[in-house]
């Protein structure tokens, strides 16, 4: 079963993107995972093709059209489809790689890419969009947030990456940040790779990078730890 995601947006040709390059270039040339944009503008009924309308109790900006957007929904996915519909939204849960990972054991999702001020919140909730995030920023629409949240899921898929445990030693799969890597020249610029990695002890060189790990996080991403490990 290949992973399929179907992407609702106003700017089709964002499509494949990066995608189409390296890892998941060649996922999706082998058919682990296909990447179809639709364009919501197609759906719209009337003769200046309007997807958006003015925010109802004023305001600055424009909001994506309910109808419009229901009726490109419900045209990719029916209501046996068993994919997750998901919408890239500022105020959406933070991405994790835990859901990354959910996803990537699926069939897919469809995605919902935003603009604009937002969309109606009635098609969110009519169309049970689950609202993801991928930092506290506001970008100018979610294309860049899909293209991330598909590069993140096509790479862990079965398969995709040439060494399986690439994928099992990361930032985030253990709750931790990675590790510090180093390789050849043993000095660069007066700096030596830590001795403990050239020893040829490897539970030295594990200990070694569980500390650092821990070290890093505690630095850096302190709220990931737990309170007595900080």
């Amino acid at each position: 079963m290949s992973f399929r995601a179907t992407i609702l947006t106003l700017y089709p040709e964002m499509f494949p993107g990066h995608l189409g390059v390296s890892l998941s270039g060649r996922a999706l040339e082998r058919g682990d995972a296909s990447v179809e944009p639709v364009n919501i503008r197609d759906f719209a009924t009337d003769k200046h093709r309007s997807v958006d309308d003015t925010p109802a109790g004023g305001g600055a900006g424009m909001v994506l059209k309910p109808d419009v957007l229901a009726a490109a929904i419900d045209a990719v996915s029916p209501g046996d489809d068993p994919r997750p519909r998901l919408l890239m939204s500022p105020r959406g849960k933070p991405l994790t790689q835990a859901r990354v990972r959910e996803l990537a054991e699926g069939p897919g999702a469809v995605i919902v890419c935003g603009r604009f001020e937002g969309v109606d919140q009635r098609v969110i909730e009519a169309r049970d969009l689950e609202e993801i995030s991928i930092g506290d920023y506001v970008l100018s629409g979610g294309e860049p947030a899909a293209l991330i949240l598909l590069d993140a899921v096509i790479r862990v898929l079965p398969g995709v990456m040439g060494n399986a445990a690439s994928g099992t030693h990361e930032s985030f799969e253990t709750g931790l940040l990675e590790h510090p890597h180093y390789t050849r020249p043993q000095v660069f610029e007066g700096r030596e790779i830590p001795a403990v990695l050239t020893s040829g002890n490897h539970k030295a060189v594990d200990e070694w990078r569980a500390a650092e790990q821990l070290k890093l996080t505690r630095e850096r991403r302190p709220d990931l730890l737990p309170d007595d490990e900080l």
